[in-house]
């Protein structure tokens, strides 16, 4: 390939890779469900340099994979099988340009770690909210691409509520500057939150300026158990309702997905004795005046009083509650290590989550009286990780998935939910999207992909 030749130019010794062992890591998934193939991963240190190697590749109408810390559970940071498009891997652009401390907001280069992030923000005296199990590794780029969610949405909204600007290269190389860091900017379209949640299908996301909220003072961390799915909504409505603005997190586990996470996860605990289902509660205020255990305690009194939940833990240190957190961030990790595992990334109105684990749990084991039901997730939000696996792998492991799919997105669709709450369509999804969405949706988003990418170069064969 020609273009090889000028795109190691441009970018010189030390700044691509091309031997095929050194890129392996760059061209499968972290569940191993995607592999693809390059014959180059571009690694720029600029805007200036993306944008010059994507005006090369518009020149040889060349496809182009944007990457980041390639956390992606749905294909969408993976190249195709052919080998035939060009990574461009940004984690070498890894610098926070600027923190405001009046405007409260920072703005990161895409390769900025989201971990990392949260650390300068704190050592400023902020919080940056997002927060997810991937955050030691997931960079800000692909956070923003893809609309990351993570657990404290339900406070703070996910990536497109905490983005006020974005700096983007397009597909023909001309550079979006959108870094504004205005709450209140009425000027017509507001285009940067096109690139928000486009999974680097209308551009390559190259630094966002985003918002940032006062460092709590404290925080309450508890784990309540509950005898079954129902008593969630009930808790979280008497949780709201008593604490208000303080609630950050109210998270699901069940007790399948506990007991694997105890099995594999090194220094995971279950949370007292078994129970169906656990809630993971946190509550944290900016002020250190903010009554938080006496209104934590009188919704739990409650709670326990009406059997709504029958037992409840609140972490006595720090070191506890981050032994809280280190259970419920490793749950993917431990049906991974258990088996061959069926993952959905659903959403449901939060009245229909406790019917539809109640209605699907049973159809489901008919059909594979050997799987093993570990849903868990960011209930609070009506996001649910209905995940699921097998010990090893049945004969017909790829039919019964099928049709385990099939199942669970009917239901889903039933119950005016989203086959994919955080993790994006990629590659994994796009006959889900076409399912799921009218005619009309469909074809606005392909006029709008085409408007921006008429070569359709930009993450070709990802969303639609």
């Amino acid at each position: 390939m020609p273009i090889l030749t000028q795109l190691k130019s441009l970018l010189g010794p030390g700044c691509f890779i091309e031997k095929p062992g050194d890129m392996e890591p760059y061209l499968k998934s972290w569940r191993g469900g995607w592999q693809g193939k390059t014959p180059l991963i571009a690694l720029p240190n600029s805007t200036a340099q993306v944008a010059a190697i994507v005006k090369i590749c518009a020149q040889n109408k060349t496809g182009i994979v944007p990457q980041g810390g390639n956390t992606g559970l749905v294909g969408g940071c993976i190249p195709s099988s052919k080998g035939d498009e060009i990574v461009i891997n940004l984690s070498r652009m890894n610098k926070i340009r600027a923190l405001d401390k009046i405007g409260s907001s920072v703005t990161a280069e895409a390769g900025v770690i989201l971990q990392n992030l949260q650390e300068k923000a704190a050592e400023a005296g902020f919080l940056f909210p997002l927060s997810m199990s991937s955050q030691g590794s997931a960079q800000m780029g692909g956070v923003v691409s893809t609309n990351a969610g993570g657990t404290a949405v339900l406070r703070y909204g996910n990536m497109r509520e905490l983005v006020l600007g974005v700096e983007a290269v397009l597909p023909n190389g001309e550079i979006f500057s959108g870094l504004k860091s205005l709450r209140k900017d009425n000027m017509g379209y507001n285009l940067g939150q096109y690139f928000v949640g486009s999974e680097g299908t209308l551009g390559i996301v190259t630094a966002a300026t985003l918002k940032l909220f006062p460092k709590p003072q404290q925080s309450l961390t508890a784990i309540a158990a509950l005898p079954d799915a129902e008593a969630a909504p009930e808790l979280l409505n008497d949780v709201r309702a008593e604490c208000g603005e303080y609630l950050s997190a109210f998270e699901i586990m069940s007790h399948a997905a506990v007991e694997l996470a105890v099995k594999h996860i090194p220094g995971a605990r279950r949370p007292g004795g078994a129970s169906a289902y656990y809630i993971l509660i946190e509550l944290d205020a900016a002020s250190k005046n903010a009554p938080l255990p006496a209104l934590f305690e009188s919704v739990a009194a409650k709670a326990l009083e009406d059997g709504g939940i029958s037992d409840v833990t609140v972490a006595g240190t720090i070191a506890q509650a981050k032994q809280f957190w280190h259970l419920r961030e490793h749950l993917s990790e431990a049906l991974r290590k258990e088996g061959p595992g069926i993952h959905f990334d659903i959403a449901l109105p939060l009245g229909e989550i406790a019917d539809f684990l109640a209605h699907m749990g049973g159809k489901i084991c008919a059909m594979a009286p050997d799987i093993i039901l570990a849903p868990f997730g960011h209930i609070g939000d009506g996001n649910l990780h209905y995940n699921m696996c097998f010990a090893k792998a049945p004969a017909d492991f790829a039919g019964i998935k099928k049709r385990i799919q099939d199942l669970v997105y009917g239901e889903v669709i039933k119950r005016n939910g989203s086959l994919s709450a955080e993790h994006g369509i990629g590659l994994e999804r796009k006959a889900e999207l076409q399912r799921t969405k009218t005619p009309l949706e469909i074809e606005l988003m392909k006029k709008i992909k085409r408007a921006l990418d008429p070569d359709g170069i930009m993450n070709p064969g990802k969303v639609i």
